[in-house]
């Protein structure tokens, strides 16, 4: 049996040119793509970066919560409240004593 060689027409070589360039196009977009292998370290990276953020964010809207607990006018708290008008308005009272600390 002699050894035939099939002869592609150039129609179906350009087509399969075409479908192999269109697979090492979406094989590329698979590892460095913005979804791909490469990104997923940095989106893990991220991620962590801004689950700390959040925790951070919380402690500190905690203890806002907390303190506009203490200011509620229905039953605020008179040390933080004299400590707020001490240091907002720069008063005290007459049996206290101002001690300045230089800077």
């Amino acid at each position: 049996m002699p050894n035939r060689r099939v002869a592609l027409l150039p129609k179906d070589s350009l087509t399969q040119s075409l479908a192999l360039v269109v697979l090492l196009l979406l094989g590329a977009i698979g590892v460095a793509g913005p979804s791909g292998l490469l990104a997923w370290g940095e989106n893990a990276r991220l991620l962590e970066q801004r689950e700390h953020e959040i925790a951070m964010l919380s402690a500190e809207r905690n203890q806002l919560k907390n303190r506009v607990a203490l200011l509620d006018p229905r039953h605020a708290d008179p040390d933080l409240v004299g400590e707020l008008l001490r240091s907002n308005l720069n008063v005290t009272h007459p049996d206290e004593l101002v001690i300045q600390i230089a800077h």
